[in-house]
């Protein structure tokens, strides 16, 4: 403590003697450094986009060397007022202590995104389902990840959730199962259903492998219900999903196939005489 207590004399001592003349060189070297890192950055920038370094740790590595560069310029701009480096770091290890315990979520996020990039989770480009939410990672950052929703929401989620929080990643495989689910009427053909349905299902989109699947998947009350399952590449997915759906009924219509709904037959007995 004693040590500490002569570096805070000595800091003391140093800014009650500053001068004009040390002062005006620390601010130059101050502006020119942190204007240079704006150039570096934009360096920096470039050699990633070039390089062929996984863009899920491109945020980490960016701000790793943001704080770098800073750091740089700091210690420069201490060097030029005169003032002992050694009795800064001294100083900042004590403040140090006391700014880890207050930031003890940022840096539970930190953790979190250094277990991201290291476990690979996700990819940014991937569509994933996290805590509930799901959207296209835009972004991993230092302390957030940045997912983009279907309707162009911009979604930040601490890391410190994403590592402690189950994760459905639908992209990493490369290819998703649609699953849809139909009814016809118990007085139409069940060859004759699944036929139409394998013609609503057959578009380019669609993946020969794993072959698409079609079959009665239960008897109702006034239907009988049939399953659709093909695969897709990730990316078509919804447009899959959809064409599907909407090819169905003028499938059906097409061989005479009746969509059924649910209702009621009321029969009214004669009244007795």
């Amino acid at each position: 403590m004693s040590g500490t207590s002569l570096d805070f004399g000595a800091l003391r001592s140093f800014f009650a003697s500053l001068t004009l003349q040390r002062l005006v060189p620390a601010l130059v070297i101050a502006a020119v450094g942190f204007f240079a890192i704006k150039g570096f950055m934009k360096l920096f920038n470039r050699i990633l986009s070039r390089s062929k370094i996984d863009p899920t740790i491109h945020g980490f590595l960016r701000a790793a060397f943001r704080v770098l560069l800073t750091a740089i310029v700091v210690l420069m701009v201490v060097s030029s007022l005169g003032l002992d480096a050694t009795s800064l770091i001294a100083v900042l290890s004590v403040a140090s202590l006391a700014v880890s315990l207050a930031v003890q979520g940022a840096l539970s996020n930190i953790a979190g995104g250094l277990m991201i990039l290291t476990t690979h989770p996700f990819r940014v480009g991937d569509w994933v389902e996290i805590a509930g939410i799901s959207g296209t990672v835009s972004e991993i950052g230092t302390s957030y990840t940045k997912l983009v929703t279907g309707d162009r929401k911009e979604i930040f989620v601490p890391n410190s959730e994403i590592s402690a929080t189950k994760i459905i990643n639908y992209t990493m495989a490369g290819s998703r199962r649609v699953d849809l689910t139909f009814s016809a009427s118990y007085d139409d053909d069940i060859e004759a259903v699944k036929a139409a349905l394998r013609k609503a299902a057959d578009l380019p989109q669609v993946l020969a492998e794993p072959a698409p699947f079609f079959s009665v998947s239960s008897y109702g009350d006034s239907a009988i219900s049939y399953i659709v399952r093909v695969w897709t590449a990730s990316g078509d997915y919804w447009d899959v999903y959809y064409a599907i759906t909407e090819n169905v009924k003028a499938c059906f219509d097409e061989a005479g196939i009746s969509m059924t709904y649910p209702h009621l037959n009321v029969h009214l007995d004669a009244p007795k005489s």
